[in-house]
C-alpha cells in the first residue's frame, strides 16, 4: 500500500523514525520526483539473523579480507553510490529529499553505513536505519563482484553482536533470498517489529573495522 505524502507538510527525521516504528517507510517515484510516498507493504522482507546463510565461496572472500570494510566513514558517498544507475536498475527512487532526510538521520546517529573499499576506492556498501533492536535496510550497491555481499555479511555480524532482533529488507529479491531472506505477512511483521523496538540494539558494540575472520566468528 502506498500513500502520497503532502508536499506542503514538512517531513522531519523524527517523523520518519515514527513512521518506521509504525511499519511504514518513505520512497520516491524517481530521483527527479520531489514528492515522497509512504509505503506499507502487505508482505515484508526480513532476514532472520540467526538463519543468515553464507555460501562457501563468499565465506572464502570474507576470510581473505579482499575489501577494507568499515562503518559510518562517508555517508554521502554511500547514498550517492546507491542512487547511481546500475545493471538491471536504470532508475533510482533516491531523490533529493531522501538524501537530506537520511543525511540528517545519519548525523543524529540513527542511520548507518557499511562501506567496502579496495585500494582506497569505495566499491560497495549499504545504508539503513537503526531503531531499538531493529535495523531497516534501505539500499545497497556494488561496483565490484561480491562487495555488497561482503557488506551485508558485515552488517549481520554487527547486528548479531549488538543484540538486534530484526533485519528488515522491505522487499525480497533473488539476491537476498540466497542469504535467507523471506517474506512475512504484515501482521506477523508488526509483532516482530514491536518486540524489536522494545530492545536496545548496539550498532557500535563491535569496532568500526573488523577482519573477515571476526565476521565469520560472529555469524557462527
Amino acid at each position: 500500500m502506498t500513500t502520497p505524502s503532502d508536499i506542503v507538510l514538512e517531513i522531519t527525521p523524527h517523523v520518519v523514525l515514527k513512521a518506521y516504528a509504525c511499519g511504514i517507510f518513505p520512497m520516491a517515484e524517481s530521483a527527479d520526483d520531489p514528492g515522497l510516498y509512504w509505503i506499507e507493504p502487505e508482505t515484508r522482507g526480513v532476514i532472520p539473523l540467526n538463519d543468515f546463510h553464507v555460501p562457501k565461496r563468499l565465506a572464502r572472500v570474507i576470510r581473505s579480507d579482499r575489501f577494507d570494510v568499515r562503518v559510518d566513514q562517508d555517508f554521502d558517498a554511500v547514498i550517492e553510490s546507491c542512487a547511481r544507475p546500475a545493471r538491471g536498475r536504470q532508475k533510482t527512487w533516491i531523490n533529493g529529499r531522501i538524501r537530506r532526510l537520511y543525511g540528517e538521520l545519519h548525523k543524529l546517529g540513527f542511520c548507518h553505513t557499511v562501506e567496502c573499499r579496495r585500494d582506497g576506492e569505495l566499491v560497495g556498501g549499504l545504508y539503513g536505519v537503526r531503531l531499538g533492536g531493529a535495523f531497516f535496510g534501505e539500499s545497497m550497491f556494488s561496483f565490484e563482484t561480491d562487495a555488497s555481499k561482503v557488506a551485508l555479511a558485515h552488517l549481520v555480524a554487527r547486528l548479531k553482536a549488538g543484540r538486534f532482533q530484526l533485519l528488515d529488507t522491505q522487499f525480497v529479491t533473488d539476491h537476498l533470498r540466497r542469504f535467507g531472506a523471506r517474506e512475512i505477512p504484515r501482521n506477523e511483521y508488526q509483532v516482530a517489529l514491536e518486540e524489536a523496538l522494545a530492545l536496545n540494539g548496539d550498532f557500535n558494540r563491535l569496532p568500526a573495522k573488523l577482519t573477515g575472520r571476526d565476521v565469520l566468528d560472529c555469524l557462527g
